[in-house]
């Protein structure tokens, strides 16, 4: 197993949680599916992969916890598809027992933070609230986000945490696919590309 077509080979049982359920299985599915956008394939041919990939998923847990569970303890499974950081978690938890893979192409997983005005006005935490997110981004905010093996935003810190990140190119659900909205009306809501995809399985 070296990249996304790896999964989706006769015989491999990939552990994905349910992307309707588990922002780790929609980060999953569109991986893959950008995955072949991005290297000049074509709508029909991310369609065919991510279709074979999730006919190798034998059970759709309802969270990237319990996918882990499932893999780490449950013994289901010969590739887990999980998140960078999720990796030293089950490290940590399991010892150093699995090979890790990175595929050439992946997505970014975004973890977006917001002060919400009637929110922070109601409670009067405005000045916290927006100190928070400044925070955030700060190189003291970033040096925390990656002792904790997400990848920083900050050049400087990412540089200073190179050995812990193996170098990949990345792109967005903005690059691929305009933006989360569109993502889930496409792809995840009710009737939607997922659904007919999984019902062929």
């Amino acid at each position: 197993i070296k990249d996304w077509a790896d999964l989706a080979k006769p015989g491999v049982a990939v552990v994905i949680p349910n992307p309707k359920t588990a922002g780790n299985g929609r980060y999953t599915y569109l991986a893959a599916w950008g995955s072949v956008i991005k290297k000049g394939g074509n709508e029909a041919q991310a369609r065919e992969l991510v279709t074979r990939i999730f006919k190798n998923v034998p059970i759709l847990d309802a969270g990237g916890r319990a996918a882990t569970t499932t893999f780490t303890q449950r013994q289901i499974g010969d590739v887990l598809v999980t998140f960078e950081n999720e990796v030293n978690l089950v490290r940590a938890e399991f010892g150093d027992n699995f090979e890790v893979v990175y595929p050439s192409i992946s997505i970014v997983a975004e973890n977006p933070v917001a002060v919400v005005d009637k929110v922070v006005d109601k409670r009067g935490i405005r000045k916290q609230a927006t100190a928070y997110l400044n925070f955030l981004y700060s190189d003291a905010g970033q040096e925390i986000i990656a002792k904790h093996y997400l990848r920083p935003r900050s050049e400087a810190i990412a540089k200073k945490y190179a050995a812990n990140f193996k170098p990949i190119s990345l792109f967005t659900v903005d690059d691929v696919f305009g933006g989360w909205r569109a993502a889930q009306k496409r792809h995840f809501d009710d009737g939607g590309e997922f659904d007919k995809i999984y019902a062929s399985k």
